[in-house]
């Protein structure tokens, strides 16, 4: 019965043999839990300040060019220089976002117009700092561990995810935006004195610097990869056509459940910590394409039936099914990112995974909130997850091996694992 049950709950392994994997953990949690206090404070002040659903997603509309041209910039510096020193800068840049925040909440008449330029400045910081985290965890934690280590990535995440919106909510509307983003602005004073305690980690030998030319290396090399190219793909159309995440608090009110509002941005963690608590599996499989399709239809689905239903019970199944399948697909995605990628270009890659992972959701706010105004709320919602679906049906098709992915067989994964042996035989 001991040995079932261990096999099923996470692998530990990660946590016990790397203490930057440890360190990495618990500061990602720390920075969430604040985070999570302003993303759910701020489109709520603009509601209250408009009371316009496209005003909300216009948010996503903002945060867009920063995150492209700085994602893709912030790719190159990763690969370029020490990561862990983009990683601390950029933290105390964004806790010094979060006091403009709190500065203004305090003013007897808050201004719109801050919202805007702090959510553009945090879409910047946000693109430079991703691909120095994303591209990390290759360099700390060793090559057969990497799925074990998504899955307890995931797992910070999602305890994050549902502690932090269900109390920044309470927060919210019981204290004001004001502690909200105070709370932010905490949280990450204590995140960058963790990141300090950080290993070095220095650029590969005769690294070159950041370019145009650099960061077009990237993009061929990751045009040229199937696999990684479908990855991509389809993590951006499963969020552009079902992420509804900025029309919940308008949802919330359709449904006459005010309460239910932090627990709607919760749910889906909810749903994603029930299916990482049972992660022990993801360490022996191989076919990580197949998770990345398989948990990307889910979401779509279960985004599609939390539009059609009206009981709000309901709706937070569906949003926890919809979690669980996002799970799904982002493990398999991180597994191949990392068993796949050279060390040289990790960080230009990881810029390209901001555009998916990150663009993908300010453009799917865009699209939700506009919709929202012209056809409704719910309309809004089940439509795009029918159409995140048939998107997911189409890239499959369009390029069959991200489905046939085996980490066992794919060259690009064995020439990794055998790149990291050797480094590891030649040792420090």
């Amino acid at each position: 019965m001991t040995s079932k049950l261990a096999a099923v709950l996470p692998d530990l392994t990660p946590w016990r043999s790397s203490k930057d994997f440890r360190l990495l953990w618990v500061q990602g949690l720390v920075t969430y839990l604040g985070s999570v206090m302003a993303l759910i404070a701020l489109p709520l002040q603009i509601k209250d300040l408009t009371g316009s659903p496209l005003a909300v997603g216009a948010m996503g509309a903002v945060e867009l060019v920063p995150l492209v041209v700085f994602g893709l910039y912030g790719g190159a510096l990763a690969d370029a220089v020490d990561r862990r020193k983009v990683i601390v800068l950029t933290e105390a840049g964004l806790g010094l976002l979060a006091a403009v925040l709190l500065l203004n909440a305090m003013l007897p008449e808050p201004m719109l117009w801050p919202l805007y330029v702090v959510a553009a400045g945090v879409a910047a910081l946000a693109g430079l700092q991703r691909p120095a985290l994303d591209s990390l965890l290759a360099r700390i934690v060793p090559h057969d561990q990497l799925a074990a280590a998504a899955a307890l990535n995931a797992l910070r995440w999602q305890t994050g995810a549902i502690a932090g919106p269900a109390l920044a909510g309470l927060v919210v509307a019981y204290a004001g935006n004001g502690p909200a983003y105070a709370t932010t602005v905490v949280c990450f004073a204590a995140s960058v004195l963790m990141c300090r305690r950080l290993s070095p980690v220095p650029p590969v030998e005769h690294a070159a610097r950041p370019s145009l030319r650099g960061i077009a290396e990237g993009a061929r090399y990751a045009w040229s990869r199937p696999v990684l190219l479908g990855t991509y793909a389809v993590d951006l159309a499963a969020m552009f056509f079902a992420f509804p995440n900025t029309v919940f608090p308008f949802l919330a009110d359709e449904l006459d459940a005010d309460w239910s509002l932090g627990l709607m941005y919760s749910a889906g963690a909810v749903g994603s910590l029930l299916l990482s608590l049972t992660s022990g599996w993801v360490s022996r499989t191989q076919r990580h394409g197949l998770l990345v399709v398989c948990g990307a239809a889910g979401w779509g689905l279960a985004m599609a039936a939390a539009g059609w239903t009206s009981n709000v019970w309901l709706v937070l199944l569906c949003l926890g099914l919809a979690g669980a399948g996002d799970m799904l697909s982002g493990l398999g995605r991180s597994t191949i990112w990392n068993q796949t990628i050279p060390d040289r270009l990790r960080g230009r890659l990881a810029g390209i995974e901001v555009l998916s992972y990150s663009v993908g959701p300010q453009l799917g706010q865009v699209r939700a909130g506009a919709m929202a105004g012209w056809t409704g709320v719910r309309p809004a919602i089940w439509s795009g997850g029918l159409a995140c679906v048939a998107a997911v049906g189409l890239l499959t098709a369009a390029l069959p091996k991200l489905i046939s992915y085996d980490a066992r067989t794919d060259e690009d994964a064995r020439r990794r694992r055998a790149g990291q042996e050797a480094a590891d035989a030649a040792g420090p």
